[in-house]
This record gives structure tokens, sequence and C-alpha cells, in this order.
């Protein structure tokens, strides 16, 4: 294996040190990692070493839509955008329902090699919300499934959802929920507000957002399982969830890149770049997902990447998939809105969404004998969006043409680099 010596860099918000990757660890720091020999050296002056980022909400399309994306695409973007690890949703088709699919998606992403993809399986069969997918059969597969969701649907009855958390509590999976009542979402093309009402697009209300994480907070724990709430986009969202905390909730959640920077009058342009699920709020939802996010009410960052091929969002907004791509301007994004520190960036988005998915090689700060996934990062970079040069197969970013602080100089997953001098090492 390849060994690195990385000097003068800072670890998360330390003093400048050195740091020596050999044999797939981090094998030392400080005066004890000089003068290693048969070392690359790199130069680590002003770059900042992360824990390598963990994403807990990635469509990697595959298999099914491999026009818009497949596992080693999205796995390239995910190298360029910092991460090591990235949670592979289950709407794909034929559906991530069973031990046989999520075991095909595991093996293309050890295949692809450029990031751990870990599978999410599906909570109902086919997603269609009727009946329990094999939930036992994918935690017990080769992919080790820890976490089931939906996400596209929400899983809207009551009863099934009890008996989902009740199931995956005997072996501490948790359920990921896509919030969002469905009865009072019907033909719903953005957040319901004075935006949609002067373009006249009808509304997506934010309680039926918060209905579902109300009932769901109460189900969880009654039930003494584990929640986790995708996409949180609402003011209401952070208060229900504040308030399932303090009761003792087992509940976590996540907030998009794009849910803290943007907001629903970007859809003046009907530009369908910008239509998203659930959609983009408003001014004051944004600011009080900001503060959410520092305050650790939200416990991750969650990129919500979601491809979509050409003919699938360049037509009228009505007719367009929602969705956007996420993995290689996440960091960006986040540094850009300035809500959290470095030490909180390497929590909200590497150790919490680690602990979640049960991913224990992963968001570890690098010291000596911990797995040498990391990313270093240049924090004084600036990078123009231009869609394309993105990795993706896919090009719906909603931040084409913006300049955005932070580069990704370099990813090592297990010692090994997959991103060096901001390119995709194969």
């Amino acid at each position: 294996m390849s060994a690195f010596l990385i000097t003068g860099v800072k670890i998360v918000d330390g003093p400048p040190t050195d740091l020596l990757i050999r044999a797939g660890v981090v094998a030392a720091t400080g005066g004890d990692a000089r003068g290693a020999a048969n070392a690359e050296r790199i130069d680590g002056d002003g770059l900042i070493a992360l824990p390598g980022l963990v994403d807990l909400h990635t469509h990697l399309r595959e298999p099914g839509r491999e026009d818009a994306e497949t596992v080693a695409t999205g796995s390239r973007a995910a190298a360029l955008g910092g991460y090591t690890a990235v949670c592979a949703m289950a709407n794909t088709d034929p559906v991530a329902d069973t031990a046989g699919v999520v075991e095909q998606v595991y093996r293309l992403g050890r295949e692809a090699g450029l990031v751990d993809v870990q599978p999410i399986g599906a909570v109902t069969v086919g997603l269609q919300g009727e009946r329990l997918a094999e939930l036992g059969a994918m935690a017990d597969s080769a992919a080790r499934v820890r976490i089931f969701s939906d996400d596209g649907h929400c899983v809207a009855d009551p009863r099934l959802m009890r008996r989902a958390l009740e199931y995956v509590k005997a072996f501490d999976g948790v359920i990921a929920q896509h919030a969002e009542e469905p009865r009072l979402t019907v033909g719903a093309q953005l957040h319901e507000g004075e935006a949609s009402a002067r373009l006249g697009l009808t509304g997506w209300p934010a309680v039926a957002e918060e209905a579902i994480i109300a009932r769901d907070a109460l189900l969880a724990g009654h039930v003494g399982a584990r929640l986790h709430i995708c996409h949180v986009s609402t003011a209401g969202s952070v208060d229900i969830i504040r308030w399932a905390k303090q009761r003792g909730v087992r509940i976590t959640a996540e907030v998009t890149p794009h849910h803290l920077l943007l907001t629903d009058v970007r859809a003046e342009s009907y530009d369908p770049v910008f239509k998203v699920n659930p959609p983009l709020r408003t001014d004051d939802d944004v600011a009080a997902l900001r503060q959410a996010l520092a305050d650790g009410t939200i416990d991750a960052v969650a990129t919500d990447h979601a491809p979509h091929a050409t003919e699938d969002k360049e037509c009228e907004w009505a007719y367009a998939r929602p969705g956007m791509l996420g993995l290689e301007t996440a960091l960006s994004v986040v540094l850009h809105t300035g809500a959290l520190t470095w030490d909180a960036i390497a929590e909200r988005m590497s150790r919490t969404p680690a602990r979640v998915a049960g991913l224990a090689d992963h968001g570890r700060d690098p010291a000596p004998g911990v797995p040498a996934n990391l990313t270093l990062v240049d924090p004084a970079g600036r990078r123009r969006i231009d869609p394309g040069s993105l990795a993706s197969r896919s090009r719906n970013t909603p931040y084409a043409g913006m300049t955005l602080p932070g580069k990704i100089v370099a990813t090592f997953l297990n010692g090994e680099p997959t991103v060096l001098d901001g390119k995709a090492t194969k």
C-alpha cells in the first residue's frame, strides 16, 4: 500500500502538524511522522484535514436509471466532494427492497472503489406503502443494511410505520422518513406561500411535513426505536424535532445544503432546476434551519444528491422531476452559509452521519491508528461551478455560475487517494 506524508496541515481546527498515512491507517502525527522514508510528500500548508465526509442521503440511480447516474459516476462525484462514504437510497428500478438488490448496489460500490457505498433498504415493498419489505434479510445480507427509507414517498400509514419501527429496533436499525402527508400535497409544485400564489403554482404546505414528523416522533417515542427525518425544510419542523429531543425520543434529522441557502423566490424564473421535494422554503425557514444546524437540533447535513437525465429536467416546470445535484458542492455551500465552524462541519458532515449509519471506520478525526478515511480542504480556494465540469452523469445543479468557497485538494479512502490535486485518481 502507498504511504503519504502530509506536512503542515491542520487537523480540523488544531495547529499545523504533520500526518503520515501508511498501510491504510494514520500511522503517526506530529514529530512522530517526520522523516518517514519512502512516503510521497504532500504540502499541507494552509490546508485542513477533516474526517472523510459521510452522506446519509444519496441517489445513485443504479440499477434502472443509468442514464442519469451510476454507482461509479456518483462515487466519483462524491470523492471529488470530499466524501469517503455515501448511503445510497432505495428508489432504484428494481427497488432496493430485497437482499439481492442491496447486495448488487454494495458490490458495485466496492468495484468502483472510490467511496464506501452503504445501501439503504426500502421500508415497504416497491415503495408502495402497503407491506413491509424484507428488512431482516437486508440487515443480515452482505450489505448489512441499517437504514431503511421509502424516500421519495412517505410511509403514510401509521400502523405500518409503527411496525417498521418495532422491527428495526431488534437490530438497532433506523427508519428514515420522507415526511410528507400525501393528501396535503396533491399536485403540489412549490412551497405554499406568497411566491406560489404569485406564480400560479399549487402550494406544498409546511404543515404536510410537520404533521408527519410530529406523528412519527410520538410513534418512535412509544416504541423506543430510532427515527431519522430526511431533508427537514421548515421552521415548524425544527420546533417539533427540538421538542421530541427534549422528551428523550431517539430522533435525528438532516438538512440539505440547498435548503440552507436557496429560497422559493428562485422559482420566479420557472427554471425546473429549482424544483425539489420538499420544496425550497422562505427566508425565515432558511434562518431557522441554519440555527438548528449550528445548535445541534439538526444533526447532519445530507446532500439528497438527485441526478436527473436532461429530458427529465429541461421541460415545463409541472412535468419536471424534483431534485438537485449535491455531492460535489455540499461542503462549499455549507462554507458559503457561514453557519458552522470547522469542528462543527466535521461533526455534522462526518462524525454524526457515520454514527447514524453505523459506519465504524468513518467519521473519525485523523489520529494514530485510525483508518485513513479523510479529506484535505483548501479553505482559501474558490470554485466557479460549471455544470459541464461535474463528474456526475447529470447536470441539474442549482449553483451553475456561482463562485463558492473551499476546494477539495485530496480525498483518501482506506489510505489510498481517490482524489489528488483536486482530480479523481480513477
